[in-house]
C-alpha cells in the first residue's frame, strides 16, 4: 500500500531534503508545496494520507493551515515541523506531534512513522 505524505514548507531546501529523506521510506510517496493555501488545495484534491506542516510561514502560517485542514479534512493526520524552541500548546491545535528543525534526515522517516503510528 502506498501512502502519500504532503510536505508543506516555505523553504525550498527543507522541502527537498525532507522529500528525499521521506521518499526512502518503503511505500511512501512524498509531494511538496510551498505554503498553506497550496496545501489546502492539494488536500482538497484528495489522496493525501498525512501532512508535515511547517509552523512558521509567511502569510498563511501553519496554525491557519491546520485550522483550514481541520474544517475540511477532520481526520487527516498533521505533524508540525518547526525550529521553535517552545512547542507547548501545539498539541491543543490538533496536530499529532512536532518534529524539530534541524532534523536528522536519516532518522526523520522513523520519527514520523512513529507519530503517525504507521508500522512497516
Amino acid at each position: 500500500m502506498t501512502r502519500t505524505v504532503l510536505v508543506v514548507d516555505d523553504d525550498p531546501d527543507v522541502r527537498e531534503i525532507l522529500s528525499l529523506a521521506l521518499s526512502a521510506c518503503p511505500g511512501w510517496l512524498v509531494e511538496t508545496v510551498a505554503g498553506g493555501a497550496a496545501a489546502v488545495r492539494r488536500c482538497d484534491a484528495g489522496g493525501v494520507d498525512a501532512v508535515v506542516l511547517d509552523l512558521e510561514m509567511p502569510g498563511f502560517d501553519g496554525r491557519r493551515t491546520l485550522r483550514e485542514l481541520r474544517a475540511a479534512h477532520a481526520g487527516l493526520p498533521v505533524v508540525f515541523l518547526t525550529a521553535a524552541v517552545d512547542t507547548s500548546g501545539l498539541a491543543e491545535l490538533g496536530a499529532l506531534g512536532v518534529l524539530a528543525k534541524p532534523f536528522d534526515p536519516l532518522g526523520i522517516g522513523a520519527r514520523l512513522a512513529g507519530l503517525l503510528r504507521w508500522d512497516g
